[in-house]
C-alpha cells in the first residue's frame, strides 16, 4: 500500500435477535447477549425464531420491558470473556442495589429465562434482606399493607397478581402457624407432665427419706428440660439463618 493511502477497515457486522415482551413491544438485541440466556438460546437453535421483527421470540409473562433491560445489562457484562472475579463481584454488588419489589421481579424473570447465575445472585440479595426479620418486619420492608388482625395475618394472603413478595410472606406465615402448633403441643405436654406422677408410693417415701429420684422421675425431669429448650427455640419467629433465608427467598419468589 502506497504512502498516504489509508487502509479501509470494514466494521465487524453484528448479528441481532428480535425479542418481544408480553405488552407487545419488540426490541433488537445483540445475538451474543441474547444467547447468554439459556431459554432464548434454545429458541434460536431449535426453532430459528428471532431472526426478524416478524419472527420475534416471545418472552415469558414475567419478563416486562423494564426487567428485560436489567437482564440484558447483566448479560452484556457477564458474556464478555476475560473479566476477573473482582470485576464481576464489583458489578454484581452494584447491580442488586434496588428496591425489594424490583429485586423480586428480577429473580422471577431471570428464572423464567433459565438464567441461573442471576437467580442465585438476586436470591442471595433477598436472603440478606430477610435474615433475622419476623414476618411483620418483612411486611414493612416490602411495603405491604398491615390492615389485618393477628389471626388474619396467619392465614394465606390472596395473591391475584402473583406478587412474589406475597408468596414470601405466605411461606413465612405458614412457618409461623407450624410454630404455634408446636407451642400448643408443648403446652399440652407440660400440663400432662404436671398432672401425672408415675412414681410409686415406695419411690416417694424413698425420696422423702433422702433417696434419689427413680428413673421415671428423672425421665420426666429430662423431658421437661427438653421441652423447655424446644419452647425457647420457638419463641422468636425470625428467619435467623442465612442459608435458610436464601432457600426461603428463592423458593417463595420462584414458586408459581
Amino acid at each position: 500500500m502506497s504512502e498516504g493511502v489509508m487502509a479501509v477497515v470494514k466494521p465487524e457486522m453484528k448479528s441481532y435477535i428480535w425479542l418481544q415482551t408480553t405488552d407487545g413491544s419488540i426490541q433488537q438485541v445483540e445475538e451474543e447477549v441474547a444467547m447468554f440466556c439459556p431459554m432464548i438460546c434454545r429458541e434460536i437453535l431449535q426453532t430459528g425464531m428471532g431472526s426478524s421483527k416478524n419472527y420475534a421470540i416471545s418472552l415469558p409473562q414475567r419478563v416486562n420491558p423494564a426487567i428485560l433491560g436489567l437482564i440484558l445489562d447483566y448479560c452484556r457484562f457477564h458474556q464478555v470473556p476475560g473479566r476477573s472475579n473482582k470485576e464481576r463481584k464489583t458489578f454484581d454488588e452494584k447491580f442488586v442495589r434496588m428496591d425489594t419489589k424490583r429485586l423480586c421481579e428480577l429473580t422471577s424473570a431471570a428464572d423464567s429465562l433459565q438464567l441461573k447465575p442471576l437467580v442465585d445472585l438476586t436470591s442471595r440479595a433477598l436472603a440478606r434482606i430477610i435474615e433475622g426479620k419476623t414476618p411483620e418486619e418483612i411486611r414493612e420492608t416490602f411495603h405491604l399493607p398491615d390492615d389485618l388482625t393477628e389471626e388474619e395475618k396467619l392465614e394465606p394472603l390472596r395473591n391475584i397478581t402473583d406478587d412474589p413478595r406475597i408468596r414470601l410472606l405466605n411461606r413465612l406465615y405458614a412457618r409461623k402457624r407450624k410454630e404455634l402448633k408446636e407451642r400448643e403441643k408443648l403446652k399440652n405436654v407440660e400440663v400432662e407432665e404436671e398432672r401425672v406422677d408415675e412414681r410409686s408410693v415406695d419411690d416417694l417415701l424413698s425420696f422423702i427419706n433422702g433417696g434419689d429420684l427413680d428413673s421415671k422421675g428423672v425421665r420426666t425431669t429430662k423431658n421437661r428440660k427438653k421441652n423447655r429448650r424446644r419452647k425457647e427455640q420457638l419463641n422468636t419467629g425470625q428467619v435467623s439463618d442465612y442459608t435458610s433465608s436464601y432457600l426461603l427467598a428463592k423458593s417463595c419468589v420462584l414458586s408459581s
